[in-house]
């Protein structure tokens, strides 16, 4: 089986000129995790996920030492929690995005598709042909393309 045959071909995604808060109305909106972001021809120049999303919250909050006996919060000058909402809400999608994306090809073979998502521990993989995005696939693609049968029995 190839990409192209499991691959979702609607791929909601983000342009590089878009803020975060368009990311996360699209998070939000198709209930997913994850998005490509493209450039004017298509091509994917990075990706965006919610995690990324998170770890910038996280980096923006108050450290909190765990020492052996209490845990101390170091209190620096920190804005407040709707300050950096806003700052965040309103950043380039590429401040945050990961610019080293793991593509795969429409023609590839899902069973290295699989040990790509696996190894890399990675949710999902945008779908190139010719250097432009056609598809995404998800673990959850494979596993529904690979085990159709067992589709048959949950619906009963």
């Amino acid at each position: 089986m190839k990409a192209h045959e499991v691959m979702i071909s609607q791929v909601h995604k983000v342009k590089e000129t878009d803020t975060v808060k368009s990311v996360i109305e699209k998070l939000i909106t198709h209930r997913i995790s994850g998005l490509p972001v493209v450039n004017d021809r298509n091509e994917v120049v990075a990706f965006i996920s919610d995690g990324d999303i998170m770890r910038y919250i996280g980096k923006h909050s108050d450290k909190v030492l765990d020492t052996f006996y209490y845990p101390i919060v170091i209190m620096g000058d920190y804005e407040n929690f709707e300050e950096r909402e806003q700052r965040l809400l309103n950043l380039n999608v590429m401040k945050l995005a990961k610019r080293k994306v793991i593509k795969v090809s429409w023609d590839e073979d899902i069973e290295n598709i699989a040990a790509i998502l696996g190894k890399r521990q990675i949710k999902k993989v945008p779908v190139e042909r010719n250097g432009v995005l056609v598809g995404i696939i998800s673990r959850g693609d494979i596993i529904r393309n690979t085990f159709k049968e067992f589709q048959a029995i949950s619906a009963n």
